[in-house]
């Protein structure tokens, strides 16, 4: 089973074109969206929203606000990975519903909701801080998504190069709820992959004992 997920990360690349004549089962789909659902976020707040979208028209309209990549309307289903803003505030009772789900006592909820509210004071002071904090847990669930995608012979590439206003315009998002994270294509490649380019183990790794 190693060696398999070894060979995930080995075939994922930043598929640069996709083939537009091939596209991804709704049951491969839902796996990997799945996957991004199980995903691990701080304080269990899956503060994260998946658009996908599969609309040739939308893409079209988006794909200017991404720098005119090919792969935003070569792709198969295009992920638009948002992060939450309203529903990590304490105020929205999002945040008590998430921790009720662990069945705690009423006196150990109070404590974690104030252990929450005091480690996150800064990160809670605004609307800005909240997006680098959750934008932080949705590229783990990007990235699973993106290696889970690989493990079934499907190709990704997460993009950046956007620009954040326009797409949640075009999305009309209400951007005190969500705001884009990452712009998330899928898909099959039409080229070989590139070689992939590492630097050595000994130079990102350290054991310390």
């Amino acid at each position: 089973m190693q060696n398999k997920f070894m060979d995930a990360m080995d075939f994922r690349h930043a598929c640069k074109v996709f083939d537009e004549t091939k596209k991804i089962s709704d049951e491969d789909m839902h796996y990997i969206l799945e996957i991004g659902r199980k995903s691990p976020s701080s304080f269990g707040m899956e503060a994260w929203k998946f658009l996908v979208i599969t609309n040739d028209e939308l893409k079209a309209e988006l794909r200017p606000a991404c720098w005119d990549q090919v792969q935003i309307t070569s792709c198969s289903h295009l992920v638009i990975v948002l992060a939450g803003i309203e529903s990590v505030k304490i105020e929205s009772g999002e945040v008590e519903k998430r921790f009720k789900r662990r069945d705690m006592p009423k006196k150990s909820l109070q404590i974690y909701m104030q252990r929450y509210a005091s480690h996150l004071k800064k990160t809670l002071s605004s609307d800005e801080n909240i997006y680098c904090w959750t934008a932080r847990q949705a590229y783990i669930a990007a990235a699973n998504m993106m290696s889970g995608a690989a493990f079934i012979g499907i190709d990704s590439c997460p993009i950046e190069g956007f620009e954040k206003e326009k797409v949640e315009e075009i999305l009309k998002l209400d951007t005190k709820k969500f705001q884009v994270a990452m712009v998330l294509p899928f898909g099959y490649r039409l080229n070989p992959q590139p070689k992939k380019l590492r630097l050595p183990f000994d130079k990102v790794v350290e054991f310390i004992k």
